[in-house]
């Protein structure tokens, strides 16, 4: 059964081991999933994800956002395989032959596979820092554009901003899985993020599942901050 709080994957962005374990033990049950990113991976390797999510614990959300030749990503996907992780990020500007890889090797786990979702547009970025890359395609047309990109190379979702929710499921209909961060409670700060929504909003918009991070983890008490969150989900999902 789908509940608010099964959709909430809880970022910890960290590169503390005890930290990242004590805040994984304080919110496991509370929310669906955890989001370890790079910077932890980074600095603990496959040995500091099971020390975080243990044998039996919540979903992971390995969120690496590989970037790389397809024979690369695929490899990088296959080698965290033994992790078991509900879902993995890759970038959909590697392009199609890249994605495909990536949803090929996923499938060689079988039923037990890890979903790949493709990221699309940072929600760090805006119109003006991708012009200044020299993207000058709006922000959203370049999001849909990416995403039905994702969705024709065999991808399972994407990762995109709340802004542009409510394009991506009806360029790419009701069962390609959206991943969305940039969510903010409406008693958080925004901190770095542009592009961002309440959690209520961004589900109503389409969304599947919400990465919040700081409006939880920043909080002395994780799990009530987490279930706080869940309650505002659901005041809004009232009539």
């Amino acid at each position: 059964m789908t509940t608010p709080a099964s959709r909430i994957f809880c970022a910890v962005d960290t590169t503390d081991l005890d930290t990242a374990r004590d805040l994984g033990r304080r919110i496991s049950g509370v929310v669906g999933g955890i989001k370890l990113g790079l910077e932890f991976f980074v600095a603990h390797g496959p040995s500091g994800i099971r020390a975080v999510i243990g044998e039996d614990g919540p979903p992971l959300f390995l969120d690496l956002k590989l970037h790389d030749i397809p024979n690369t990503v695929a490899g990088g996907i296959r080698a965290a395989l033994p992790l078991k992780p509900a879902f993995m990020t890759i970038h959909s500007a590697g392009g199609p032959a890249m994605m495909r890889a990536a949803a090929e090797a996923a499938a060689s786990a079988g039923a037990e596979r890890p979903k790949i979702l493709a990221v699309t547009v940072l929600t760090s970025l805006d119109a003006g820092d991708l012009e200044s890359v020299g993207q000058r395609t709006p922000v959203a047309e370049q999001v849909t554009r990416l995403a039905k990109l994702a969705k024709e190379s065999g991808v399972d979702g994407v990762v995109c901003s709340p802004a542009e929710v409510a394009l991506v499921r009806a360029a790419c209909g009701p069962d390609f899985i959206l991943m969305v961060p940039g969510i903010r409670p409406a008693w958080a700060a925004a901190n770095d993020q542009k592009r961002i929504m309440t959690p209520a909003e961004a589900l109503a918009a389409g969304a599947d599942h919400l990465v919040i991070g700081r409006p939880i983890t920043g909080d002395t008490d994780p799990a009530a901050a987490a279930r706080r969150i869940v309650a505002e989900i659901e005041e809004g999902a009232r009539p």
